[in-house]
């Protein structure tokens, strides 16, 4: 008897603590993100570049939709000749793209304005240099499931100054690199994919750009905080982290975000399961 009073104890108690374990967390006010990404393929001919600027509105918590920020007007101007050029947001999805096609040009300053709920957002930004892939193949190696597949890449550092590099690989995979072991030198590399990560047989494509200290700084903080994966870098950006966008028109209501202009090379690769 003891022990089914027991068992009815601790039953009771089991069930009071799971209804403990609710929580209510408070609303916040949102904030607009910005992932203004602009990518210069300047090992193509011609060269050709992809800029878009994506605007979203932090959420709760536990929210799993990120509202897009749409009605925004976003527009660049070119620092050096006042040019500017314009975005828009054609679909009403948050993703504004150049009303014509542009190629940042080396060496300039490029502002970018986005005014959004009657408040004026700015930023600048330098095309960053960068150098192109020499070769990408799959390995044969793995780690510690014996299942990863590996992809091997190189590229050769330009010895003239400092670089950080910023490399994307399909399914939202990303890494960081800098050159102050290997400056100048042809440098190759390891990273593999886990089983989880992607079915056999697949294409994959790799990004390599150029960016700068401060974005290098910043994307490794915001990939220690919000993870690898998710849909991209700035689908969960911490409210704390702050990018190089300002809010002029009210400094306390902060954007959260970046703004970069990046060469950036590309590579598609086919891997398939290999024998063992």
């Amino acid at each position: 008897m003891k022990n089914i009073l027991l068992i009815l104890t601790f039953v009771t108690l089991f069930i009071s603590c799971e209804k403990v374990v609710e929580i209510d967390v408070p609303s916040i006010e949102p904030k607009l993100i910005i992932d203004a990404s602009f990518e210069i393929y300047f090992d193509e001919n011609p060269v050709t570049a992809k800029n878009s600027v994506k605007l979203s509105l932090s959420a709760d918590y536990f929210d799993e939709i990120i509202p897009p920020a749409i009605g925004a007007t976003v527009f660049l101007t070119n620092l050096v000749d006042n040019s500017i050029v314009t975005f828009s947001d054609v679909n009403s999805t948050g993703n504004y793209e150049p009303v014509n096609n542009f190629i940042p040009e080396e060496n300039v300053a490029y502002e970018l304005t986005i005014v959004y709920d009657s408040e004026t957002y700015k930023g600048t930004a330098f095309r960053i240099k960068s150098t192109p892939l020499t070769n990408v193949e799959q390995g044969n190696e793995t780690l510690f499931s014996g299942e990863e597949t590996q992809l091997k890449i190189e590229f050769t550092d330009e010895v003239a100054s400092e670089n950080f590099y910023l490399f994307n690989f399909t399914n939202n995979l990303f890494l960081t690199l800098e050159d102050r072991f290997f400056n100048g030198a042809i440098y190759n590399f390891s990273t593999f994919y886990q089983e989880d990560e992607i079915d056999l047989p697949t294409t994959v494509t790799i990004k390599m750009s150029g960016i700068s200290k401060d974005y290098y700084d910043y994307f490794r903080i915001l990939q220690g905080q919000s993870g690898q994966n998710g849909g991209g870098p700035f689908e969960t950006v911490p409210s704390s982290l702050l990018g190089n966008m300002i809010n002029i028109t009210n400094e306390d209501n902060f954007p959260l975000g970046y703004f970069h202009i990046a060469e950036t090379d590309t590579f598609t690769l086919d891997l398939v399961e290999l024998e063992d």
